[in-house]
Parts: C-alpha cells; sequence; structure tokens
C-alpha cells in the first residue's frame, strides 16, 4: 500500500458563471494542472445556479485532470446543485464532499496499488501462501 502525497489545489467557483467567465476560469484552471497527477477541489459553496457552463467547466477539468492521471473533488455542493448533478448524471463521475478539508484529506488517503499483467502459477509458493 502507497500514501499517495501531492498538492492539492483548491478553487472557489463563482457565484454565477456565463460562457465566456466559464471559458476564461477554465483556461486558468488548465494552467494549473498542467502538472503530473494534479489534486484539485472545486469549491462550490457559492454557486447558486449550476447552470449548462457550471456543468461543462466541471467535466472539463475533470477531463483534464484525468489526462494527466489526476482528479478533480468538489466540495461545500449546495443542495439544489447536487440536484442538477444527479438530474444530468454528472454525480457519478465525482466524489462530493461537504467542506474542503474532507476533499483535500480524501486525496491523502492511502491506495493499493495491483499489479497488472503479473501472474503467478498456481504450483508456485507465493500462490500456495497466499491462498493459506
Amino acid at each position: 500500500m502507497t500514501l499517495r502525497v501531492c498538492t492539492v489545489m483548491i478553487e472557489q467557483l463563482p457565484e454565477a458563471l456565463n460562457v465566456k467567465l466559464s471559458s476564461l476560469l477554465f483556461r486558468d484552471l488548465k494552467r494549473q494542472m498542467s502538472i503530473d497527477r494534479p489534486c484539485m477541489v472545486l469549491d462550490c459553496s457559492n454557486v447558486r445556479q449550476l447552470n449548462r457552463p457550471v456543468l461543462n467547466l466541471l467535466l472539463c477539468c475533470l477531463e483534464e485532470a484525468m489526462k494527466r492521471n489526476g482528479d478533480v473533488k468538489l466540495a461545500a455542493l449546495p443542495e439544489q446543485a447536487k440536484l442538477v448533478l444527479r438530474q444530468n448524471g454528472v454525480h457519478r463521475l465525482f466524489e462530493i464532499f461537504e467542506t474542503n478539508a474532507e476533499a483535500v484529506s480524501s486525496f491523502q488517503r492511502p491506495t493499493a496499488y495491483r499489479m497488472s499483467n503479473t501472474s503467478v502459477p498456481a504450483s508456485s509458493s507465493l500462490a500456495s501462501e497466499s491462498a493459506a
């Protein structure tokens, strides 16, 4: 098991976004995520209306982070915004936390890495030890 240590960026989303502001904010966030394994928390406590530009921003941020083996988590999402995410099927793509602190600490959880494309013959001593 490995403890993944990363610098977590927290970005507060504004109360309302239109297409132009969303594009400008995404450009800035994309620049911040230009590192390997970006860890970002989007603080949604100010969001009053989760409209298409905001949904698009969330999805684009997640896509950029995933391209670099990172993740984006949402924090302090108002109930109405959670409902909009659920109605659009987007809630399944994000981990959502009540506070920024919870979201940040979730990046520091131990992660178990599984070895892929490695097989141990059933007759080997390792296989019999793991079965015991």
